[in-house]
């Protein structure tokens, strides 16, 4: 807690509930001066005298962490008269927020544990200490409430024996929330389970005042006796500054950003809203000389903990970071947050916003929109609840199947991994399925599509990011500040207030003149294209189901070698015209002036028929060919690749080249072949065609689907010659994109097969 109110405190001893509260805060803070809040009071009086169930909605660093710590300490000690209580349960959603929260309940004397994902070897010591009241709170994930076996070994008397049970992040419980986590929603369960007399508190920072009321519905199940005390208080953060600046493209907004890096004092975030781009932007920085470093949802667990500590010491300047690190990570004197891309709502955009200024007069927020944030919105809500017919299919698989991994599943229905496991979630609190050892089982119960609520949380999103655009767009008669207050229902908002520190209040001024030499620079980077493509290594499992014999790891004689594409899509750089390319109707928007591959230089080589890019170039303009602006980079791959390809002796690896035939773009592929060809100085030998007969498969299923219909699909098409010749030779397998990866491995394994030694994909983009 650290913007509690402070003011002097007497020596007396504590006598009454609120002096005993007070003396808990001044240990919890280490600050003889420490006082509560009076919503901080009303709250810790309401859990610990009168065992209510409360709401607490204020900004970040108001305090409600030490409602709970405060509450904690006070029943597990015995208070208004009554026995000491059992331990506290935090319901928490991100292993940040876990570990500051454990941090700061030991510095006070609390003896806190935690059960998540990351330390699984110790969760046997754990339950073992629960049963034996050695714990004072205990914090699991959302996620954990429907591990089986702790749901129904360890849940029940836990909950039956709490003392007070913590729900943060509470706006996640509302399907209007902007982030719907189905987890969430099977808290309500739990609450209305929960024996009479034990207090629940939720508190969030980012609750309009639909989605506060919402989650105090919720809170309020199994309950009658009274009302859910419901405390919101005002969301102005007197200590943020904060902007948006327009910046006229990629290149420009990363020079910019390391300009202003040098001017900043202490150290802060900077926020990306794909793991791609926060890894191209930290390369992009150090090179220029800044330490910054990347943090996202695929960075290993142990090393997020190093990064957080790093960045609390000020050993990094900043973390550039995805909304990984978000919720609960807590740097009173974080100095600065720039979002390189707008998150899609205001709500969103205000709960990463609260991570500054938290313990400091000022800090600078400061928003560089990309015209591609629109795209990249649309691809999450692309993720939304199946339709009915996807969950149907899943239903009557569980009741044939009867107990089924979701890798087994997966086999059986026509959705992705990440899509089949969120559905499943929402069918197990809805009670149609439920969770088991070994995977899931249907109820049997009677389910209900609720089509009304999926639509009306997608027509909320689409509100949101409508919102988010009216916030970039504030003219001068606006107020920054107080537009992301009335999104949130701030109850204290008066009209016509203003802030008197954001940018168009006169309180921030963004110069947004960039070094003509840093943007060059900074083009240059992303100008360089290439990335390395992984090969699959591992058969998904349950094929046999599916009529296939694929199972385990993909024999090293049966697959590809690693490979290189030009870009991926969700990247920056040259992943603009590659969007473009490939999905013409969501990137048309998205190239910006300046940028490399919008404005292609005029000395291209592929303006020359006689240059190495050969017929390549050939038919410029041509509808289906290689756009000319991907061609020098194209180039560029290959001849930085070229070296890695070659023989023991020196001499040219790549014996030649394979063709993954098209049908979607046949022109495209060939053309680009042709010119891979040409530039390896190696003969195009064939193609891996797709059979006429059966239809191309679905792009939106999961792996094993997609693995099934490739591999009845594609087959060899060599010449007689090509076939003698393959054995001992390598190729380069040339296609337009990889998605799933088993395009690639499918049509390498028949080259393998037919005796090739190495095949070494080559894409133009990586999904």
């Amino acid at each position: 807690m650290t913007e509690s109110a402070v003011a002097s405190s007497g020596t007396q001893a504590p006598a009454t509930l609120r002096e005993r509260a007070e003396a808990a805060l001044r240990s919890l803070v280490d600050r003889e001066d420490a006082r509560l809040r009076e919503d901080q009071w009303t709250a810790i009086e309401a859990l610990v005298a009168r065992r209510r169930r409360a709401l607490v909605v204020e900004r970040t660093g108001w305090g409600k962490s030490a409602v709970y710590f405060v509450a904690t300490m006070l029943l597990r000690a015995g208070a208004a008269d009554r026995p000491p209580a059992g331990p506290t349960v935090i319901i928490s959603p991100l292993l940040a927020l876990m570990r500051d929260q454990i941090n700061a309940a030991a510095r006070a004397g609390i003896r806190a544990v935690t059960i998540n994902s990351s330390n699984v070897t110790e969760w046997d010591a754990v339950h073992a200490a629960i049963a034996g009241g050695e714990v004072d709170v205990l914090l699991c994930s959302p996620e954990r409430l429907n591990n089986p076996a702790f749901r129904d070994e360890v849940l029940p008397s836990l909950a039956a024996s709490a003392g007070l049970v913590v729900v943060d992040e509470a706006h996640c419980i509302s399907d209007w929330g902007h982030d719907f986590r189905p987890d969430y929603r099977r808290i309500r369960t739990l609450l209305g389970d929960l024996p009479a007399g034990i207090p629940v508190l939720a508190t969030t920072a980012t609750a309009n005042a639909r989605v506060s009321t919402d989650v105090a519905e919720q809170l309020g199940v199994g309950r009658h006796d009274e009302d859910v005390l419901v405390l919101r208080g005002s969301l102005d953060r007197p200590s943020l500054h904060l902007g948006v600046l327009p910046l006229p493209d990629q290149p420009s907004r990363i020079a910019w950003l390391g300009q202003q890096l040098a001017r900043y004092d202490g150290s802060g975030i900077i926020y990306t809203l794909t793991v791609s781009a926060a890894q191209q932007v930290t390369e992009q920085l150090r090179a220029a000389g800044h330490d910054v470093r990347a943090y996202t949802g695929q960075t290993d667990t142990a090393e997020r903990e190093q990064l957080e500590a790093d960045l609390k010491a000020n050993r990094v300047k900043a973390l550039v970071a995805t909304s990984a690190l978000g919720m609960g990570f807590d740097k009173p004197d974080l100095a600065f947050v720039i979002h390189l891309g707008a998150p899609s709502s205001p709500i969103a955009y205000y709960q990463q916003v609260g991570r500054a200024g938290r313990g400091v007069d000022r800090a600078d927020v400061v928003l560089l929109p990309g015209r591609e944030d629109q795209d990249i919105w649309d691809y999450f809500g692309s993720l939304a609840f199946p339709p009915e017919h996807a969950v149907r299919d899943a239903l009557a698989a569980l009741a044939a199947g009867g107990t089924m991994s979701t890798a087994r599943l997966e086999t059986q229905v026509d959705l992705r991994r990440n899509r089949l496991e969120t559905m499943l979630k929402v069918l197990d609190v809805d009670g149609a399925v439920r969770r088991v050892r070994g995977g899931w089982e249907a109820t049997g119960r009677e389910w209900v599509y609720d089509g009304e609520r999926y639509a009306r949380v997608a027509a909320a999103r689409e509100a949101e990011q409508q919102a988010m655009l009216g916030y970039e767009h504030l003219d001068g008669s606006g107020c920054r500040m107080a537009y992301l207050r009335a999104q949130l229902d701030d109850p204290e908002l008066e009209p016509g207030w203003r802030c008197g520190r954001c940018d168009l209040c006169g309180g921030l001024s963004l110069d947004p003149s960039v070094d003509v030499g840093a943007v060059q620079q900074a083009r240059a980077a992303m100008d360089r294209p290439g990335i390395e493509v992984t090969p699959r290594r591992q058969w998904p499992t349950g094929m046999e189901a599916l009529g296939l014999d694929l199972r385990g790891k993909i024999p090293d004689a049966e697959r590809a070698e690693d490979g290189r594409a030009l870009a991926r899509l969700d990247g920056l750089g040259w992943s603009v015209p590659l969007r473009e390319l490939f999905e013409p109707a969501h990137g048309a928007g998205a190239a910006t002036a300046g940028d490399p591959a919008a404005d292609p230089a005029p000395t291209d080589p592929a303006a020359d028929p006689t240059s190495p890019a050969g017929p390549v170039e050939a038919a410029h303009g041509r509808d289906g060919l290689l756009p000319a602006a991907l061609r020098r980079p194209v180039q560029q791959v290959l001849e930085e690749w070229a070296p890695a390809l070659r023989r023991g002796d020196g001499s040219p690896g790549v014996d030649g080249v394979v063709v993954l035939a098209s049908a979607a773009r046949p022109e495209l592929v060939t053309h680009l072949a042709r010119g891979v060809a040409h530039i390896l100085r190696a003969p195009v030998v064939g193609e891996v065609v797709p059979d006429p007969d059966r239809p191309a498969g679905r792009h939106d299923v999961n792996s094993a689907q997609r693995l099934a219909g490739i591999q009845r699909r594609l087959h060899l098409r060599l010449s007689e010659a090509a076939v003698a010749g393959l054995p001992g030779r390598t190729v380069v397998l040339v296609d337009d994109y990889t998605d799933s990866g088993w395009t690639l491995a499918v049509a390498a394994r028949l080259l393998r097969q037919a005796g090739a030694t190495a095949v070494h994909p080559f894409v133009l983009a990586q999904r």
